[in-house]
């Protein structure tokens, strides 16, 4: 670990981004250079002191998951994200980890989008990162661990949260879910990450070894559906994907599809997550 150099890469790299780009208002009054320590603690999940001792070269070693989140709270591009997790001491994360890292220009066109819900998704259906009006809408994806970090896995294994749609529209995510998975299991064939998933999904639930026989394939770009909020009711929303060249992540964008829904989506913004204690996460079918 070279707690010098990870002390300055850090805090160059806090002192070069401004607060827009992050989705924080700047102010007239505002001396800091970038952002300050305390927002960057804030965007990171972690204490502003571990920041601090970070930037002054005092710190143990972060773990992988500090070191993550870090990157995405800078807003750090691939390289930059590589060079972190060297200057830290780690190796940079294998193919498959990288996935499970929102590209830095996703993450500013999150912020970009405001108050429209939007979700950064991995090509197997894992949520990377959320904007706040996503999180309003649909609960936090992004806490979770093992196979139910796949949205398609807790589909088909956790029945709960199918709720999230109503029932006549269960069956049609269900297939959504599946051939999509399959377009990826074409495209990245023999990766063992993928073929895991697929096998472990075969022996569990019944209903996916069905829609898998099918061998339907499609990518899901555009779509419309209803979620179902527990305090607002059916909000329908129009859906369109944005895909990296890679095809290894997707920009997930959610606009109300008539005036109802619009105004359902400006009363979540009024009322905020403080108004929703009881509501989790659960597998709203992107």
């Amino acid at each position: 670990m070279e707690r010098d150099q990870l002390a300055d890469f850090l805090r160059r790299r806090r002192e070069a981004i401004r607060p827009a780009e992050v989705g924080l208002a700047g102010g007239p009054r505002r001396r800091t250079t970038g952002l300050r320590r305390e927002e960057v603690a804030m965007l990171a999940g972690m204490s502003v002191d571990y920041v601090v001792r970070l930037e002054q070269g005092r710190s143990s070693q972060p773990s992988t998951q500090l070191l993550g989140a870090l990157a995405r709270a800078l807003r750090l591009s691939d390289d930059e994200r590589d060079h972190l997790f060297h200057l830290a001491g780690h190796q940079p994360p294998p193919a498959d980890g990288v996935a499970r890292l929102a590209r830095a220009g996703l993450l500013r066109m999150l912020d970009l989008l405001g108050d429209t819900p939007a979700v950064v998704l991995s090509d197997l259906g894992e949520v990377l990162a959320q904007n706040r009006a996503a999180v309003l809408l649909m609960g936090d994806h992004t806490g979770f661990s093992g196979d139910r970090r796949y949205l398609v896995y807790r589909w088909f294994t956790e029945p709960a949260d199918r709720a999230v749609h109503p029932p006549e529209e269960q069956e049609y995510h269900g297939r959504q879910f599946v051939a999509d998975l399959r377009a990826t299991a074409g495209r990245r064939s023999g990766d063992p990450a993928v073929a895991g998933l697929v096998d472990r999904l075969r022996a569990v639930s019944a209903d996916f070894r069905r829609l898998w026989a099918e061998h339907e394939v499609a990518v899901r770009r555009a779509d419309r559906k209803t979620i179902v909020h527990p305090r607002v009711g059916p909000v329908l929303v129009d859906c369109e994907t944005l895909v990296t060249p890679d095809q290894g992540q997707q920009l997930l964008v959610l606009t109300p599809a008539d005036a109802d829904a619009r105004e359902r989506l400006d009363l979540l913004r009024v009322l905020g997550t403080e108004e929703f204690p009881d509501y989790a996460p659960r597998g709203a079918a992107p």
